[in-house]
């Protein structure tokens, strides 16, 4: 199992336990994910949960570039595995926090996107490679333009690897709602969820279907763009590889690209 679920007094921790990989999501995962917030809906022990990643060294680094993914040669359909990986994405309406420990980055933003707040520890980092290895940043950009001002998602979208969103900076912004010392945000965002989980559940899930109401509309209409961006915009595979390959050459600082210098995992 790459996922730990623990329940306890009405809230759920679910941990991404894949720390040799950075918690980079492989397909196994991704089923976990989903399969998870779906049992969620019908287990009312669960009145609230947390998500955070093991290791301390990073909350989530995106899909696993291992991970075998076929897409269909029409540049109208997009497989996304990460569609599915979220809460909201599998209509589960009772709140997730995200706790961030270190690197959240690429496809980590599909987590963050559908979570209700973030907590981060002082050294979080958060940041977006695509455009550094010839990809569309999407899905992505759309989600954390719904939780930060665009000014800041364009500057960490657009400049790729060369850019890093620090958690100091990121709690300025409203992206992060709550620092904590290093090693401490699940901690804090179990607190946080323990007082959610003891209101009425019933007026807790109507708060939070009303807030992502508020959203929903616009949210939808730039999602249903995204998959012919980034089949128009993305460059071909093998380029891709290409630039994976020069950044391990040259021993460029990016995060997607699971045996860089650095030992990081890829991101979506």
């Amino acid at each position: 199992m790459t996922l730990r679920t623990e329940i306890k007094d009405g809230v759920a921790l679910v941990t991404l336990d894949r720390p040799e990989r950075h918690n980079a999501v492989d397909l196994a995962t991704a089923d976990e994910l989903a399969a998870t917030w779906r049992a969620f809906r019908f287990d009312d022990a669960v009145r609230a949960a947390v998500v955070t990643g093991a290791g301390g060294r990073a909350f989530c680094t995106g899909i696993d570039r291992s991970a075998d993914v076929p897409q269909p040669s029409s540049p109208y359909s997009l497989d996304d595995p990460m569609l599915s990986i979220g809460p909201k994405a599998n209509d589960l309406w009772k709140p997730v926090i995200a706790a961030v420990d270190g690197m959240a980055c690429g496809g980590a933003f599909y987590l963050l996107g559908e979570a209700e707040f973030i907590v981060a520890s002082e050294n979080s980092t958060f940041f977006d490679p695509h455009t550094t290895y010839g990809m569309v940043s999407a899905y992505e950009s759309i989600y954390m333009a719904q939780r930060m001002p665009l000014g800041e998602i364009a500057r960490l979208s657009l400049m790729g690897t060369a850019e890093r969103l620090g958690a100091a900076r990121a709690y300025e912004i409203g992206l992060v709602s709550e620092l904590t010392a290093p090693g401490a945000a699940a901690e804090v965002a179990l607190r946080r969820a323990a007082a959610i989980a003891a209101q009425p559940p019933e007026a807790v899930q109507g708060t939070v279907r009303a807030l992502w109401a508020a959203k929903e509309a616009a949210r939808s209409q730039a999602l249903a763009h995204a998959p012919h961006l980034i089949a128009l915009g993305s460059l071909p595979p093998d380029r891709q590889a290409e630039l994976f390959a020069a950044r391990k050459k040259h021993g460029t600082n990016g995060s997607r690209g699971g045996d860089g210098r650095d030992g990081r995992p890829p991101v979506r």
